[in-house]
């Protein structure tokens, strides 16, 4: 119930139309009723009546249950549309909700999780929601309001039969509400092992590539195998508890029925009871039972859809370790912005320290190359710089504004990061680019590309600029895919630009090619650049050297070599000898 309370508080659109929607069902159930009622006046009023049949009170009987079924009709109708409307509406906004929150959480948070978990929580897990509220919600309105009103009616006619009904109930009701705890741990398991059988098929989809270059379609298709498996026999065992309920069910109606025509024939002989009554109370009685056994299978769809919500109330309960201050948040002052690293720490939960008291300053409009060997911090130096994530200690401010302080709003429009593996949408060249600046029109495009100096490489793709890239920019290679990354951030203009090792996947001619539009790009603006290639570090005004998360050396490229035993001296040797 808990868990029912915070879903609805979650989706005020479903609290909004159900007071509607319980009238609609409330006058479809009690019109149901006419029907046991209209049996009994038919054949107490009309066939025994007094002196012979009396086809009038039959056909006026008749007249008043069709038009009553009429609206009952109508009311059911409207009561499944509104229904159906309200709850798509309510869920496609907590799939919203749970996706924007999901992406607000930090790339820690995002790397500790399978993807493919993560992504069920919006799919999978919200689509059985969907399920309960369409299917068994409306099963449940049904048959709440059926029990309620043959109740009622039931007890007009006989309460003496009507406590039979309910004595024979009870025993089942303690025993579905005994399972009812055991199916909500064991839909629990359902959802987790439906989420680990998603991520494992994501993964294999994804990985396709490297599972046929190394030879490892058996394992793949092992460890597949093995979630499959795993889902499965939760669903198995969860199922087995709901048919022994529904079992139950079954047996409390047959007791039930048996019951009201033994004792009703009883009442009747002694008088207490007429014929055209107890064949309505047996009426009554099938439209009391019918949801009672169906009870397991609308308990075995709810704790489904309860452990959905549990499972997307879990991650929204997560609070962002990298948030954003809207309400009390500041802008970047405008102009080129400096960097400012205030003695910063960090280190990766239960892990030793990547960066260590690194305090360091880069003054607007620098180019500045962070170089070392890999594992030394670089990366998350980047990271740091662009506020996907925040330090462990000290504080990096732009312009003497702290980071954390700073809108997201303000920091994505002014600082811009390209990464490593250069992530393209599934869409054309054109469209990635103007990813950066939604607004390009097609002559800025063409021109962008050509101060990149990329002109002549968009002509040569089989449709230019229109060229769709495929999924992750597979049907690019990996320098290409680079290189539309590079022209996305170069057309967002941002005054701070910071590429981790952007031209580290580009062919030596492309590269040099680059390099020199590069030079021109970040001419103007703040330039960090995560430098693997030391081609990077020689075009570079500073560069800061970093070794075993410490900055241990800052200089230009050539005032750096002088000292032959120095961290940069080494590495740029060793770049040398691999480039022979």
């Amino acid at each position: 119930m808990n868990t029912l309370r915070r879903g609805l508080a979650l989706s005020p659109e479903l609290r909004a139309g159900l007071a509607g929607t319980l009238f609609f069902a409330l006058v479809s159930m009690a019109g149901r009723a006419a029907v046991p009622v209209a049996i009994q006046q038919g054949i107490d009023r009309g066939v025994r009546a007094p002196g012979g049949p009396d086809l009038g009170v039959v056909s006026a009987v008749v007249a008043a249950t069709v038009g009553v079924l009429a609206i009952t009709t109508l009311c059911g109708y409207l009561m499944m549309r509104r229904l159906f409307t309200v709850s798509e509406t309510a869920l496609a906004n907590v799939r919203i909700r749970t996706f924007r929150h999901i992406h607000d959480l930090s790339m820690l948070h995002q790397q500790s999780e399978r993807r493919g978990s993560l992504v069920s929580r919006v799919t999978s897990d919200v689509d059985q929601i969907t399920q309960f509220l369409q299917w068994g919600g409306v099963i449940l309105l049904i048959s709440l309001g059926q029990v309620a009103v043959t109740s009622i009616v039931m007890t007009v006619y006989s309460w003496q039969l009507t406590l039979v009904v309910f004595g024979a109930f009870l025993p089942a009701v303690i025993v579905i509400r005994a399972f009812q705890r055991r199916l909500r741990g064991a839909y629990g398991v359902v959802r987790e092992r439906t989420g680990a059988m998603l991520a494992a098929v994501s993964e294999s989809v994804v990985g396709a590539e490297v599972i046929r270059a190394y030879g490892v379609s058996g394992r793949t298709a092992t460890r597949l195998n093995e979630a499959i498996e795993g889902q499965r026999r939760a669903q198995q065992r969860a199922l087995r508890l709901s048919v022994t309920g529904f079992s139950t069910g079954e047996l409390a109606a047959g007791i039930a029925l048996g019951a009201v025509v033994v004792i009703g024939v009883l009442l009747g002989v002694d008088g207490q009871i007429s014929i055209g009554q107890l064949t309505a109370f047996l009426f009554l009685v099938t439209m009391f039972v019918q949801p009672v056994q169906i009870a397991t299978e609308v308990l075995n769809e709810a704790q489904n859809a309860v452990a959905g919500w549990r499972r997307v109330l879990d991650v929204l309960d997560i609070e962002p370790d990298v948030a954003d201050p809207v309400a009390d948040g500041v802008d970047l002052p405008a102009g080129p912005l400096d960097v400012r690293f205030d003695h910063v720490s960090f280190a990766y939960p239960d892990g030793p320290r990547v960066l260590s008291d690194v305090d360091l300053e880069i003054p607007a409009k620098t180019r500045v190359a962070v170089v070392g060997e890999t594992g030394s911090g670089k990366t998350t130096f980047a990271k740091l710089l662009t506020r996907l994530m925040d330090p462990s200690e000290g504080a990096v401010l732009l312009s003497g504004a702290p980071l954390d302080r700073v809108r997201f709003a303000s920091l994505r429009s002014r600082v811009v990061m390209v990464p490593q593996d250069g992530f393209l949408f599934d869409a054309t060249v054109a469209e990635n680019v103007r990813f950066g600046h939604p607004g390009l029109g097609d002559a800025q495009l063409a021109l962008a590309f050509a101060e990149l100096g990329l002109a002549d490489w968009v002509e040569g793709l089989p449709h230019g600029a229109d060229t769709p890239v495929g999924e992750r920019g597979e049907a690019l290679s990996v320098g290409e895919r680079q290189l539309v990354a590079l022209a996305r951030a170069y057309v967002a203009d941002p005054d701070l630009l910071v590429l981790d090792e952007a031209t580290s996947a580009v062919d030596p001619a492309t590269e040099v090619r680059l390099q020199r539009t590069l030079d021109a790009v970040t001419r103007g603006r703040t330039t960090v650049a995560i430098a693997h290639r030391l081609s990077t570090a020689q075009a570079a005004d500073e560069v800061i050297v970093v070794d075993k998360g410490e900055v241990v050396q800052r200089g230009p490229h050539a005032s750096l070599l002088e000292n032959p035993d120095s961290v940069y001296a080494r590495l740029y040797a060793s770049w040398l000898e691999q480039t022979r």
